[in-house]
């Protein structure tokens, strides 16, 4: 395999429109404008966010006020906790180290599905109902990291 032997995939490369190139083209006369108006003229410049002519949505929303703060979890299931029998300690450090989460910063949130089979202390921002249930059952510990 060599470069000169690769070949592109059928499609990837469109040809350009050309316009104004007679009627015969499909793209003449009017070069895919249309008639009149000021979508038609030379020159034509719309700004980011024109709705022609209606008032728009950036001035139609209120600009101050509530926001909302999105707390986004990394989530991690009690079943690919299963396999690390050996580990008393499983905290996100280790958890992002295992490639279980990207990264060990961020908040974690771990979920019931699943079940444990050895006793853990397992460090964590958030719990499910179920995930604690589990753990406890399994002689472990689940302990909230304070955010």
């Amino acid at each position: 395999m060599s470069l000169n032997a690769l070949i592109s995939v059928k499609g990837k490369h469109k040809r350009k429109k050309l316009l104004g190139r007679g009627p015969g083209s499909g793209h003449g006369k009017t070069s895919t404008r249309g008639h009149k108006g000021q979508r038609a003229r030379s020159g034509r410049d719309f700004y980011l966010g024109f709705e022609g002519g209606q008032s728009p949505l950036i001035r139609r929303v209120p600009k101050r006020g509530f926001t909302h703060k999105k707390t986004g979890y990394q989530l991690v299931n009690l079943k690919s906790l299963k396999g690390f029998s050996k580990v008393t300690l499983i905290d996100p450090a280790y958890m992002e180290a295992q490639g279980l989460i990207k990264n060990s910063r961020s908040l974690v949130k771990v979920l019931g599905e699943g079940e444990l089979t050895h006793a853990a202390t397992i460090k964590a921002n958030k719990f499910s109902q179920s995930a604690i249930e589990k753990i406890k059952k399994a002689g472990g510990k689940a302990e909230l990291i304070k955010s």
